[in-house]
Protein backbone atom coordinates (compact mmCIF):
# COMPACT_ATOMS: atom_id res chain seq x y z
CA UNK A 1 0.00 0.00 0.00
CA UNK A 2 1.33 3.19 -1.30
CA UNK A 3 1.61 5.65 1.74
CA UNK A 4 0.75 9.36 0.66
CA UNK A 5 2.17 12.62 2.88
CA UNK A 6 -0.66 14.75 3.46
CA UNK A 7 1.74 17.78 3.46
CA UNK A 8 2.67 16.53 -0.11
CA UNK A 9 -1.07 15.86 -0.92
CA UNK A 10 -1.91 19.61 -0.07
CA UNK A 11 1.02 21.36 -1.95
CA UNK A 12 -0.17 19.12 -4.77
CA UNK A 13 -3.59 20.70 -4.66
CA UNK A 14 -2.31 24.07 -4.09
CA UNK A 15 -3.52 24.74 -0.61
CA UNK A 16 -1.00 25.12 2.26
CA UNK A 17 0.62 22.48 4.60
CA UNK A 18 -1.70 21.20 7.49
CA UNK A 19 -0.32 22.07 10.72
CA UNK A 20 1.60 19.58 11.71
CA UNK A 21 -0.12 17.74 15.22
CA UNK A 22 1.99 17.31 17.80
CA UNK A 23 2.92 14.14 18.56
CA UNK A 24 4.31 11.60 21.15
CA UNK A 25 7.31 11.75 22.72
CA UNK A 26 10.09 10.39 20.89
CA UNK A 27 11.19 7.23 20.98
CA UNK A 28 14.68 5.64 21.73
CA UNK A 29 15.05 3.87 18.54
CA UNK A 30 18.43 3.02 20.05
CA UNK A 31 17.14 1.32 23.11
CA UNK A 32 14.39 -1.39 21.09
CA UNK A 33 11.99 1.33 20.24
CA UNK A 34 8.96 0.53 22.76
CA UNK A 35 11.32 0.84 25.26
CA UNK A 36 9.13 4.40 26.68
CA UNK A 37 10.16 7.87 26.25
CA UNK A 38 13.80 9.39 25.53
CA UNK A 39 15.72 10.08 29.06
CA UNK A 40 16.30 14.06 28.69
CA UNK A 41 19.66 13.52 29.64
CA UNK A 42 20.26 11.33 26.65
CA UNK A 43 21.47 13.79 24.21
CA UNK A 44 24.40 14.12 26.96
CA UNK A 45 25.43 10.52 27.16
CA UNK A 46 28.37 9.94 25.52
CA UNK A 47 28.62 8.34 22.94
CA UNK A 48 30.53 4.89 21.89
CA UNK A 49 33.56 5.32 19.85
CA UNK A 50 33.77 3.22 16.63
CA UNK A 51 37.19 1.40 17.40
CA UNK A 52 39.94 2.75 15.62
CA UNK A 53 40.21 0.33 12.63
CA UNK A 54 43.64 -0.51 10.95
CA UNK A 55 45.29 2.56 8.72
CA UNK A 56 45.04 2.27 5.44
CA UNK A 57 48.16 1.05 3.56
CA UNK A 58 48.08 3.88 1.18
CA UNK A 59 47.87 6.20 3.94
CA UNK A 60 50.90 4.85 5.03
CA UNK A 61 52.96 5.62 1.99
CA UNK A 62 51.27 9.03 1.57
CA UNK A 63 52.91 9.74 4.86
CA UNK A 64 55.96 8.84 4.29
CA UNK A 65 56.34 10.14 0.94
CA UNK A 66 57.72 13.71 2.40
CA UNK A 67 60.34 11.44 4.27
CA UNK A 68 61.77 9.38 1.17
CA UNK A 69 61.56 12.63 -1.21
CA UNK A 70 63.55 14.40 1.17
CA UNK A 71 66.16 11.75 2.22
CA UNK A 72 68.62 12.11 -0.51
CA UNK A 73 69.07 15.97 -0.06
CA UNK A 74 69.25 14.87 3.59
CA UNK A 75 71.67 12.14 3.51
CA UNK A 76 73.83 14.85 1.30
CA UNK A 77 73.82 17.43 3.53
CA UNK A 78 74.64 15.87 6.53
CA UNK A 79 77.40 13.50 4.83
CA UNK A 80 78.89 17.18 4.19
CA UNK A 81 78.50 18.72 7.14
CA UNK A 82 79.51 15.89 9.27
CA UNK A 83 82.45 14.72 7.40
CA UNK A 84 84.63 18.20 8.36
CA UNK A 85 83.35 18.24 11.48
CA UNK A 86 84.55 14.60 11.73
CA UNK A 87 88.30 15.50 10.14
CA UNK A 88 88.83 18.46 12.16
CA UNK A 89 88.02 16.84 15.80
CA UNK A 90 90.55 14.16 14.27
CA UNK A 91 92.84 17.18 13.63
CA UNK A 92 92.57 18.52 16.84
CA UNK A 93 94.18 15.67 18.69
CA UNK A 94 97.18 15.68 16.73
CA UNK A 95 100.34 17.97 16.19
CA UNK A 96 99.21 18.15 12.51
CA UNK A 97 101.35 21.24 11.07
CA UNK A 98 103.17 22.57 7.80
CA UNK A 99 105.35 19.95 7.96
CA UNK A 100 102.55 17.26 7.99
CA UNK A 101 100.86 18.68 4.68
CA UNK A 102 104.08 17.94 2.64
CA UNK A 103 104.79 14.75 4.78
CA UNK A 104 102.11 13.38 5.65
CA UNK A 105 103.43 12.66 9.51
CA UNK A 106 101.71 13.35 12.50
CA UNK A 107 101.61 12.31 16.26
CA UNK A 108 98.50 11.61 18.33
CA UNK A 109 98.66 14.41 21.03
CA UNK A 110 95.60 13.99 22.69
CA UNK A 111 94.13 17.11 24.63
CA UNK A 112 97.30 18.75 24.58
CA UNK A 113 95.70 21.50 21.65
CA UNK A 114 93.23 22.24 23.86
CA UNK A 115 95.63 22.80 27.06
CA UNK A 116 97.93 24.92 24.82
CA UNK A 117 94.82 27.01 23.53
CA UNK A 118 93.39 27.45 26.98
CA UNK A 119 96.42 28.40 28.64
CA UNK A 120 97.41 31.10 25.55
CA UNK A 121 96.19 34.38 26.83
CA UNK A 122 95.81 35.81 22.95
CA UNK A 123 92.85 32.95 22.72
CA UNK A 124 90.86 34.57 26.15
CA UNK A 125 91.65 38.23 24.84
CA UNK A 126 90.21 37.20 21.42
CA UNK A 127 87.34 35.34 23.00
CA UNK A 128 86.95 38.43 25.08
CA UNK A 129 87.23 40.90 21.79
CA UNK A 130 84.08 38.61 20.23
CA UNK A 131 82.17 38.83 22.87
CA UNK A 132 81.94 42.76 23.02
CA UNK A 133 81.93 43.19 19.08
CA UNK A 134 79.13 40.76 19.01
CA UNK A 135 77.33 42.86 21.93
CA UNK A 136 77.95 45.97 20.64
CA UNK A 137 76.92 45.08 17.13
CA UNK A 138 73.85 43.39 18.05
CA UNK A 139 72.34 46.27 19.80
CA UNK A 140 73.36 48.75 17.11
CA UNK A 141 71.75 46.15 14.68
CA UNK A 142 68.44 46.04 16.03
CA UNK A 143 68.23 49.44 17.52
CA UNK A 144 68.52 51.20 14.41
CA UNK A 145 66.22 48.35 12.96
CA UNK A 146 63.95 48.82 14.85
CA UNK A 147 63.77 52.72 14.54
CA UNK A 148 63.64 51.97 10.50
CA UNK A 149 60.91 49.43 10.82
CA UNK A 150 58.69 51.92 13.47
CA UNK A 151 59.60 55.09 10.68
CA UNK A 152 58.38 53.06 7.55
CA UNK A 153 55.30 52.43 9.03
CA UNK A 154 54.61 56.23 9.26
CA UNK A 155 55.44 56.77 5.42
CA UNK A 156 53.06 56.91 2.82
CA UNK A 157 52.61 54.01 1.08
CA UNK A 158 55.11 55.01 -2.21
CA UNK A 159 57.58 55.99 -0.35
CA UNK A 160 57.43 53.21 1.93
CA UNK A 161 57.67 50.92 -1.51
CA UNK A 162 60.80 52.87 -2.26
CA UNK A 163 62.27 52.15 1.54
CA UNK A 164 61.74 48.26 1.00
CA UNK A 165 63.79 48.21 -2.13
CA UNK A 166 66.32 50.60 -0.92
CA UNK A 167 67.04 48.40 1.85
CA UNK A 168 66.56 44.68 0.07
CA UNK A 169 68.88 46.32 -2.18
CA UNK A 170 71.67 46.78 0.33
CA UNK A 171 70.91 43.62 1.86
CA UNK A 172 71.22 41.37 -1.23
CA UNK A 173 74.87 43.05 -1.49
CA UNK A 174 77.68 40.29 -1.28
CA UNK A 175 79.70 41.17 1.99
CA UNK A 176 83.01 40.84 0.39
CA UNK A 177 81.84 43.81 -2.45
CA UNK A 178 80.34 45.88 0.47
CA UNK A 179 83.46 45.62 2.29
CA UNK A 180 85.73 46.95 -0.90
CA UNK A 181 83.18 49.96 -1.30
CA UNK A 182 83.64 50.41 2.53
CA UNK A 183 87.88 50.43 1.93
CA UNK A 184 87.03 53.22 -0.88
CA UNK A 185 84.47 55.12 1.69
CA UNK A 186 87.24 55.49 4.50
CA UNK A 187 90.31 55.33 1.93
CA UNK A 188 92.74 58.35 3.40
CA UNK A 189 93.45 61.23 1.03
CA UNK A 190 90.31 60.58 -1.30
CA UNK A 191 88.02 58.63 0.77
CA UNK A 192 83.92 60.25 0.87
CA UNK A 193 83.85 59.76 4.48
CA UNK A 194 86.75 61.44 5.41
CA UNK A 195 85.77 64.47 3.48
CA UNK A 196 82.29 64.60 4.51
CA UNK A 197 84.02 64.64 8.42
CA UNK A 198 85.98 67.27 7.63
CA UNK A 199 83.55 69.32 5.39
CA UNK A 200 81.49 69.11 8.80
CA UNK A 201 84.75 71.24 11.00
CA UNK A 202 83.88 69.48 14.49
CA UNK A 203 86.86 66.55 14.15
CA UNK A 204 89.29 68.82 12.28
CA UNK A 205 90.91 67.85 9.35
CA UNK A 206 90.59 63.92 8.88
CA UNK A 207 91.88 63.80 5.05
CA UNK A 208 94.35 61.80 5.59
CA UNK A 209 93.58 59.56 8.75
CA UNK A 210 93.37 55.99 7.84
CA UNK A 211 90.79 54.40 9.81
CA UNK A 212 92.04 50.78 9.10
CA UNK A 213 95.50 52.11 11.45
CA UNK A 214 93.95 53.54 14.61
CA UNK A 215 92.12 50.36 17.00
CA UNK A 216 89.52 52.46 17.35
CA UNK A 217 88.86 53.82 14.09
CA UNK A 218 88.97 50.52 13.23
CA UNK A 219 86.58 49.06 14.95
CA UNK A 220 84.29 51.90 14.28
CA UNK A 221 84.21 51.33 11.01
CA UNK A 222 83.90 47.84 11.36
CA UNK A 223 80.64 48.27 13.64
CA UNK A 224 79.08 50.79 11.07
CA UNK A 225 80.00 48.38 8.48
CA UNK A 226 77.89 45.37 10.26
CA UNK A 227 75.42 47.57 11.48
CA UNK A 228 74.80 48.88 8.14
CA UNK A 229 74.60 44.91 6.26
CA UNK A 230 72.07 43.96 9.35
CA UNK A 231 69.52 46.57 9.65
CA UNK A 232 67.74 45.89 5.99
CA UNK A 233 66.63 42.25 7.52
CA UNK A 234 65.56 42.83 10.75
CA UNK A 235 63.97 46.37 9.89
CA UNK A 236 61.51 44.34 7.30
CA UNK A 237 61.28 41.75 9.98
CA UNK A 238 60.08 44.00 12.20
CA UNK A 239 57.96 46.09 10.37
CA UNK A 240 56.07 43.13 8.87
CA UNK A 241 55.51 42.04 12.38
CA UNK A 242 54.55 45.56 13.72
CA UNK A 243 51.66 46.15 10.75
CA UNK A 244 50.11 42.94 12.07
CA UNK A 245 49.32 44.82 15.53
CA UNK A 246 45.62 45.55 15.88
CA UNK A 247 45.24 49.27 15.30
CA UNK A 248 41.80 49.31 17.88
CA UNK A 249 44.77 49.31 20.40
CA UNK A 250 46.64 52.28 19.70
CA UNK A 251 43.31 53.91 19.30
CA UNK A 252 42.17 53.10 22.78
CA UNK A 253 45.39 54.62 24.05
CA UNK A 254 45.77 57.83 22.31
CA UNK A 255 42.13 58.47 23.04
CA UNK A 256 43.39 57.77 26.93
CA UNK A 257 45.27 60.31 26.54
CA UNK A 258 48.85 58.47 26.34
CA UNK A 259 52.09 59.70 24.92
CA UNK A 260 53.76 58.45 21.79
CA UNK A 261 56.51 56.89 23.69
CA UNK A 262 54.00 55.44 26.09
CA UNK A 263 52.35 53.69 23.28
CA UNK A 264 54.98 52.88 21.69
CA UNK A 265 56.72 51.10 24.84
CA UNK A 266 53.27 49.50 25.86
CA UNK A 267 51.28 48.14 22.43
CA UNK A 268 54.46 47.97 20.17
CA UNK A 269 57.15 46.46 22.20
CA UNK A 270 55.24 43.91 23.83
CA UNK A 271 53.51 42.62 20.71
CA UNK A 272 57.09 42.97 19.11
CA UNK A 273 58.98 41.10 21.94
CA UNK A 274 58.63 37.30 20.02
CA UNK A 275 60.31 38.73 16.96
CA UNK A 276 63.11 40.48 19.08
CA UNK A 277 63.73 37.81 20.76
CA UNK A 278 64.31 36.05 18.03
CA UNK A 279 66.10 38.27 15.61
CA UNK A 280 68.47 39.22 18.55
CA UNK A 281 69.45 35.56 18.94
CA UNK A 282 69.77 34.92 14.85
CA UNK A 283 72.01 38.47 14.81
CA UNK A 284 74.19 37.02 18.00
CA UNK A 285 74.85 33.85 15.60
CA UNK A 286 75.81 35.66 12.34
CA UNK A 287 78.23 38.37 13.95
CA UNK A 288 79.41 35.85 15.91
CA UNK A 289 80.90 34.30 13.27
CA UNK A 290 82.13 37.06 11.32
CA UNK A 291 84.94 36.98 9.55
CA UNK A 292 85.07 38.36 5.84
CA UNK A 293 84.01 41.96 6.75
CA UNK A 294 86.94 42.09 9.53
CA UNK A 295 89.49 40.63 7.13
CA UNK A 296 88.71 42.46 4.63
CA UNK A 297 88.95 46.16 6.58
CA UNK A 298 91.47 45.67 9.07
CA UNK A 299 93.04 41.96 8.86
CA UNK A 300 92.24 41.62 12.35
CA UNK A 301 95.08 44.92 13.24
CA UNK A 302 96.22 47.34 13.92
CA UNK A 303 97.98 45.18 16.66
CA UNK A 304 95.27 42.68 17.09
CA UNK A 305 93.11 44.91 17.85
CA UNK A 306 90.17 44.10 15.71
CA UNK A 307 91.32 40.15 16.27
CA UNK A 308 88.01 38.22 17.06
CA UNK A 309 87.86 34.38 17.74
CA UNK A 310 87.90 33.97 13.57
CA UNK A 311 90.83 36.21 12.22
CA UNK A 312 92.55 34.46 15.40
CA UNK A 313 92.20 30.97 14.26
CA UNK A 314 92.51 31.91 10.67
CA UNK A 315 95.65 33.27 11.64
CA UNK A 316 97.01 29.98 13.77
CA UNK A 317 95.48 27.44 11.39
CA UNK A 318 96.88 28.85 7.93
CA UNK A 319 99.22 31.89 9.04
CA UNK A 320 101.01 30.09 11.54
CA UNK A 321 100.50 26.38 9.99
CA UNK A 322 99.67 25.06 13.30
CA UNK A 323 96.60 23.04 12.49
CA UNK A 324 96.15 21.14 15.07
CA UNK A 325 95.73 24.64 16.99
CA UNK A 326 93.40 25.85 15.20
CA UNK A 327 91.13 22.93 14.92
CA UNK A 328 91.42 22.81 18.74
CA UNK A 329 90.11 26.23 18.76
CA UNK A 330 87.35 26.10 15.45
CA UNK A 331 86.01 23.00 17.98
CA UNK A 332 85.54 25.57 20.66
CA UNK A 333 84.17 27.86 18.65
CA UNK A 334 81.79 25.39 17.29
CA UNK A 335 80.88 23.80 20.60
CA UNK A 336 79.76 27.75 21.76
CA UNK A 337 78.02 28.39 18.66
CA UNK A 338 75.75 24.77 19.02
CA UNK A 339 75.38 26.29 22.57
CA UNK A 340 73.60 29.19 20.93
CA UNK A 341 71.97 27.31 18.64
CA UNK A 342 70.13 25.39 21.26
CA UNK A 343 69.15 28.64 22.70
CA UNK A 344 67.85 29.84 19.42
CA UNK A 345 65.65 26.81 18.99
CA UNK A 346 64.26 26.75 22.44
CA UNK A 347 63.46 30.19 21.74
CA UNK A 348 61.18 29.19 18.89
CA UNK A 349 59.58 26.05 20.47
CA UNK A 350 58.29 28.35 23.16
CA UNK A 351 57.47 31.32 20.86
CA UNK A 352 55.12 28.44 18.77
CA UNK A 353 56.90 28.69 15.98
CA UNK A 354 57.56 25.62 13.73
CA UNK A 355 61.16 24.57 13.33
Amino acid sequence: MTVVDPAARARAAGQDAPARRPGPPAVDQQAGGSAGPRHPDASKRPRSKRPAGPEHPTARRRDRAPLWLLSPAGLVMTVVTAAPIVLLVGISFTDFDQRSLFTGAFSFVGLEQYATVFADPDFWLALARTVVFTAVMVAGSVLVGMGVAHLMTLLRPGMRYLVTVVLICAWAMPNVASSLVWNWLFQPGYGVVNWLLTQVRVFGDLTDVAWSQHPVLAATSIWALIVWQAVPFIALTLYAAQVQIPTEYYEAARLDGASEWRVYRSITLVFLRPTLGLITILSIIWDYNVFNQIWLVSQGGPDQATTTLGIFTYKTAFVGFELGAGSAISVVTTLILLVLTAVYIRSLVRSGEDL
